[in-house]
């Protein structure tokens, strides 16, 4: 068996390593912007205690400590998230849409997702508001069925992939903040999108959960769809192929549903290759000492 695909041995895993490197990153930018931040005090003791239970769990095993060293990726990189919506303003102050439309506008010679309302339909939209919002489970579904099926060296490293596609593109919303074409181009679209029966309640739930972030470039959806379906292969090549197609129907949802630029899709679709290429590396090197 490939040394990649081996369950990780005691001591610090590669996701932790990841971790530790993230928080130190987090910490910084907190300190560095504490005047324009909202309770940055609170922000940075959630690090420090995130931080703490990681390590108190490495150091002092119980029985608690196999699943959460296992799974506590997923909670970590969602709380980040949801943190990007007070650092991104905070840190950068200003956003960069116009250019990303100007981009788009450049090489499409037209707002891609004005262009598309000519293809307008309830159905598709409908569909592909019910893709783009099972993009969450879409992702967690592979390392599920391999930990389903006990294949724990492979889960941890598709996780800590997974981890760092996540970690790698909140990188990405600091250095290029941007809300996205249903703000900026809001003014030039002839009707809202209309759906059938679920539409308003996802796009809605969708909107208030995501509205106040500068989330666009590059597009997470994209990056980690991707790395989903590469993972696939893990499972069946029945279910590589399913995800090759629900890869390309996502792509297309998030400038159909007006969520994001193009040029947004292209620095996903590269920074996941470049990770599918490098991660192994990384993991190897970090998988190394204590």
């Amino acid at each position: 068996m490939d040394p990649l695909l081996k369950s990780s041995p005691a001591g610090f895993w590669a996701v932790d390593k990841l971790t530790f490197g993230y928080t130190a990153f987090a910490v910084v930018l907190i300190l560095d912007a504490w005047n324009r931040l909202p309770a940055p005090g609170w922000l940075l003791a959630a690090h420090f205690l995130a931080l703490a239970v990681v390590i108190a769990e490495v150091k002092i095993p119980n029985p608690t400590s196999w699943l959460f060293r296992n799974w506590y990726p997923l909670p970590y990189v969602a709380s980040c998230y949801k943190e990007m919506s007070l650092l991104v303003p905070a840190v950068r102050r200003t956003d960069l849409d116009q250019w990303l439309a100007g981009l788009d506008y450049s090489f499409w010679h037209s707002n891609p997702t004005v262009w598309l309302e000519r293809v307008q339909s309830p159905p598709v939209t409908e569909f592909l508001q019910v893709v783009y919002t099972l993009f969450v489970p879409a992702v967690l579904l592979i390392p599920f069925l391999l930990w389903k099926k006990g294949r724990y060296g492979e889960f941890q490293y598709l996780a800590f992939l997974i981890a760092l596609g996540f970690l790698a593109s909140y990188a990405g919303y600091l250095a290029v903040p941007a809300r996205g074409p249903r703000f900026l181009l809001r003014h030039l679209q002839h009707a809202p999108l209309k759906g059938l029966w679920l539409f308003q309640s996802m796009q809605g739930t969708l909107d208030r959960l995501e509205s106040a972030q500068y989330d666009c470039f590059p597009s997470g959806h994209t990056e980690l769809t991707i790395l989903a379906w590469w993972g696939s292969r893990l499972i069946s090549n029945r279910l590589f192929r399913a995800y090759f197609a629900y890869t390309l129907c996502i792509i297309f949802a998030t400038v159909y549903l007006r969520y994001h630029y193009t040029v947004d899709l292209l620095a996903g679709a590269v920074l996941a290759f470049l990770l599918i290429r490098f991660a192994p590396v990384l993991y190897r090197r970090l998988s190394k000492g204590v």
